[in-house]
């Protein structure tokens, strides 16, 4: 099922998100304008604001206050993106070129900077320090994610726990950060907010896992970026983690040298490896199981489209082939 199906019951919210996002990127310096058009009209999944606008509403929510979270959500995720890039070299993001190759470093890296202080500017407005408090905190941990992915880059030794972390740290987070903002919104009890921030937690946890799969097996022109960007950026995600430990002697140091030198050239053997030692199914299965484990965590709220809702992002989160 498409994500614009699965998330009509929000569709009007999202809306209007999207119109609060394009009015708060407005600037008086023009490069971050048009830098800021060119991200918001990449288009993306908008998982995050969508997943605190659920939550918000599930949990009984009728106030606009969760399309200001959203959108303020939306910008640290695309900030992230931005300096992502950055770091990764990268050129190519949901079929475009990304904003560095187009812009340079320097404005891709200060426009990021831009999306990130306009969205503190914002989470202000609300006056809960709650809101603030989840915010800093889940910024500061994405910045911990990303260090320790850095350091894991060209790093064969890498093991799953490490692996683990790392998405916890990276992409969870947000995701957490997103629905326990949302049982903020609707005034909730703590209870409640630990509850909706584990839907938030094991929903990222599945959707990074199927994320670093399918850079091992989405054809381009679904995915929108090239097939083995992580082993070129010499990253040791969980499908190589897997073929590395279950792999021959020489099959494993095969990948170990590919991954120390980024060698995109041996993607044909890599994915040999990959599928030989089934670590494609390994890693589909552990997201699976982390889904069910968000699946849980929502049983007990009320019934209603939105609950609904969220119960199918947990099976979109693993079905998805982009």
């Amino acid at each position: 099922m498409e994500l614009k199906a699965i998330l009509s019951p929000i569709a009007d919210d999202l809306r209007c998100v999207d119109d609060l996002i394009r009015q708060r990127l407005t600037s008086e310096v023009a490069l971050i304008n048009e830098m800021g058009n060119y991200i918001v009209n990449a288009g993306g999944k908008r998982m995050r604001p969508a997943l605190l606008v659920l939550t918000a509403r599930a949990f009984g929510c009728q106030t606009a206050e969760p399309h200001l979270l959203a959108a303020v959500i939306e910008f640290i995720h695309t900030s992230t993106l931005l300096h992502d890039d950055v770091v990764d070299e990268s050129v190519l993001r949901r079929g475009r070129e990304t904003a560095n190759a187009v812009w340079g470093n320097s404005g891709a890296v200060l426009s990021g900077d831009f999306l990130y202080s306009r969205s503190f500017q914002m989470m202000v407005e609300t006056g809960r320090m709650e809101v603030m408090q989840v915010l800093a905190d889940a910024t500061n941990a994405i910045a911990e994610g990303e260090v320790l992915q850095l350091l894991n880059i060209g790093d064969p030794d890498v093991e799953e726990a490490r692996y683990l972390r790392v998405i916890e740290l990276k992409t969870a987070r947000l995701f957490q950060a997103a629905a326990e903002l949302g049982a903020i919104c609707a005034d909730q009890p703590p209870a409640v907010r630990k509850q909706a921030a584990e839907f938030g937690h094991w929903l990222g946890m599945a959707f990074q896992m199927v994320d670093d799969l399918l850079d091992y097996t989405a054809p381009p022109e679904i995915s929108g970026k090239n097939i083995g960007t992580d082993l070129a950026e010499g990253k040791p995600t969980l499908p190589l983690i897997h073929a590395m430990r279950h792999g021959t002697e020489a099959q494993s140091g095969m990948i170990r040298e590919a991954i120390r030198n980024g060698q995109l050239e041996r993607l044909a053997e890599v994915l040999k490896v990959v599928e030989s030692t089934r670590a494609i199914h390994y890693t589909a299965a552990l997201a699976a199981s982390h889904a069910d484990k968000a699946h849980a965590a929502v049983t007990g709220i009320p019934d209603s489209p939105y609950k609904e809702t969220m119960l199918a992002l947990t099976r979109f989160a693993i079905e998805r082939d982009r």
